[in-house]
């Protein structure tokens, strides 16, 4: 049985669905879930990009103040309890999965539960997974909600809600 679990959330039709799933075994094992948003800025080197950095990095706070307060609300209506977190990535060589194991240790976790959107190949070499890279790094268990039809659903449930 799990307590504490972990979910990362980063506002992809795919870390939705993930969201999803954790709250369903949060609820059915009466555990408590931590929805985490990672903010990840790389260093800026030119001047002219690092005037908008603190502009960037409140952009980026606004919207995990918006993801976490969504999935509060959520989880105050499935009768989940937890409380979100927002963290940032250390611009000394943390990445974002790296982020996500401080995290899952800090909360004491005994599950994590996070989307992956199933690359392969060449895709997966040019943009990487977060998903991937926790895997190799976690000393948790993980549960890997592929995403493969999350963004079709999205974009039928918002065409519906527009008709």
């Amino acid at each position: 049985m799990y307590t504490r679990i972990l979910a990362p959330i980063d506002g992809s039709a795919t870390s939705a669905h993930a969201f999803d799933e954790a709250l369903k075994i949060a609820r059915d094992n009466r555990a408590e879930l931590q929805p985490l948003f990672v903010i990840d800025l790389q260093p800026v080197a030119y001047d002219a990009a690092a005037a908008c950095y603190s502009d960037m990095r409140e952009s980026m706070l606004d919207e995990g103040r918006r993801l976490t307060s969504d999935a509060a609300k959520r989880m105050d209506r499935e009768g989940v309890s937890g409380k979100p977190r927002i963290a940032e990535v250390e611009l000394t060589g943390d990445d974002i999965a790296q982020r996500i194991c401080h995290c899952a240790q800090d909360f004491g976790a005994d599950l994590v539960v996070m989307g992956t959107h199933g690359r392969r190949g060449w895709r997966r070499l040019v943009l990487g997974s977060v998903a991937e890279r926790f895997l190799r790094l976690s000393r948790w268990p993980v549960l890997l909600v592929p995403g493969h039809d999350a963004e079709e659903i999205a974009r039928r449930q918002a065409a519906a809600e527009s008709d």
